[in-house]
């Protein structure tokens, strides 16, 4: 089946063909570093992850480009408030993004251009699009004339005559108040660059379009980014790089946000949680299945129950592995491919809540297979689990993870003994016929959050949703 992706330009689901047959270049707004991640930051890089797993797992070739915006409005006025190079703060947290990737799992891009180191490629594009009559020089600001270019706002769908975009600080020359700064005059403090038009600084929009240019040529297949990134931000890359003569991307998909109480996650708000707290206190492979789990397009309302219960869900699939491997007495490999039923949701639109209902349904009959004591389907089972695990980037036990596995099996062993004296105690109760003892023993450790399954082996305990 092909392989179809809500295309937020055509505003419908469409079959993708890439530019190049067996290979796939894609475009990912990454981060402004002015501040470390919150979940709702790192959500778009992991969404984008799965989808490039996917383009792999189908064969292609993947050419996969995030930039860091390491100079902006923000980072400046960060600098200013905490007296520090705005150089430093943006490193911090560009650092703070990647560990946030790293510890979730994500792969590495293929390549990671920054902002600032792409001034020569920002200055050419000007050059080229005041020389077709889309932008012009005042007091040492360059604007994008978007009157000069008639597509514009056709991806967000709105009207220019009903736009009103209020003029930046310093931002003064302008022949139309919706005309964007691709290039801003350097201000005393501010950091600069020469350019033919004066020092300055590069505006938010203009870098990405310089950037994917230089990384992936006039045109490639997918950009991406959040939802809030429409309007402006990708309107106007769209307008730069097509006046100025690039094809740009051929697909545009947008991932939705994680929300508080309705309200996007964000600094400004005061409502975001950051990725190195929340690693303190949920397992990150847990936190990587309650963020991708969800379709891309989908709102994910942030609540301490929802990870709960993302939680128990992922434990009753550890749960399952762990039992069929024991009965194996080794880790059984992936299957060489995933369940139809499963590569079917993932063609379409990415339909990971789809994919993920067969491995819950994998699960289940392997859970059966080990009941009827029937070892050779358990295991296939469990080797389908880990092809689509594998494929979400949750495999627990893919390399990346064994760091966590280790650290899980040394927990798992100290409350293994402790767990053990008292099911020994209840087994003794057993033994001289005193239900009492042993049911209130029992049920003493479900309240603890243990489940307690009897079997002709022996007692033996899992941890039970929390």
């Amino acid at each position: 089946m092909t392989i179809r992706l809500y295309d937020t330009s055509a505003r419908q689901i469409r079959d993708f063909a890439p530019l190049t047959p067996g290979c796939v270049s894609i475009y990912l707004c990454g981060a402004t570093v002015q501040s470390a991640p919150h979940i709702g930051h790192i959500r778009s890089g992991l969404n984008f992850d799965i989808l490039r797993r996917w383009f792999a797992y189908r064969g292609y070739d993947v050419t996969f480009v995030r930039n860091v915006t390491d100079i902006d409005d923000k980072i400046i006025k960060k600098s200013a408030e905490q007296e520090r190079p705005w150089w430093a703060i943006g490193y911090e947290n560009e650092r703070a993004f990647n560990d946030g990737y790293d510890v979730l799992g994500c792969l590495p891009p293929t390549y990671e251009p920054r902002a600032t180191g792409h001034v020569p490629e920002m200055i050419e594009m000007m050059r080229g699009l005041i020389e077709r009559g889309h932008a012009y020089e005042a007091d040492g600001n360059v604007y994008f004339d978007v009157r000069s270019f008639p597509e514009y706002l056709e991806l967000s769908n709105q009207d220019l005559d009903e736009l009103r975009q209020p003029s930046g600080e310093g931002e003064t020359g302008k022949r139309d108040p919706r005309d964007f700064a691709m290039w801003k005059a350097a201000k005393p403090g501010e950091p600069s660059w020469e350019t033919p038009w004066g020092r300055g600084r590069p505006g938010w929009h203009l870098e990405c379009s310089a950037m994917a240019h230089k990384y992936l040529g006039s045109a490639f297949d997918i950009h991406g980014g959040g939802l809030d990134l429409v309007f402006p931000h990708h309107e106007n890359e769209i307008a730069q790089a097509k006046a100025y003569g690039d094809d740009f991307a051929t697909y545009w998909v947008h991932n939705a946000w994680v929300t508080m109480a309705g309200e996007k996650m964000s600094k400004s708000l005061g409502n975001s949680v950051l990725v190195s707290e929340m690693v303190k206190h949920w397992r990150p492979i847990v936190l990587r299945y309650y963020l991708g789990t969800p379709h891309y397009r989908s709102m994910i309302e942030y609540s301490e129950e929802a990870l709960r219960e993302a939680e128990s869900a992922f434990a009753r699939i550890e749960g399952f592995m762990q039992r069929v491997t024991e009965k194996a007495g080794k880790t059984p490999e992936a299957a060489a491919e995933v369940p139809p039923a499963f590569a079917e949701a993932m063609d379409d639109d990415l339909g990971v809540p789809q994919a993920l209902a067969v491995i819950h349904t994998t699960v289940r009959q392997g859970n059966s297979a080990l009941a009827a004591d029937d070892k050779e389907a358990a295991v296939a089972r469990l080797a389908e689990v880990r092809a689509m695990l594998g494929v979400l980037g949750l495999d627990p036990y893919d390399p990346h993870w064994a760091g966590e596995a280790d650290r899980g099996e040394d927990l798992h062993g100290a409350v293994d003994t402790l767990v053990r004296l008292v099911l020994d105690q209840r087994e003794a109760a057993r033994s001289r016929k005193d239900w009492a003892t042993a049911d209130a023993i029992r049920d003493q450790l479900q309240q603890s959050g243990l489940v307690i399954e009897d079997s002709p082996t022996g007692p033996r305990w899992t941890l039970g949703p929390r």
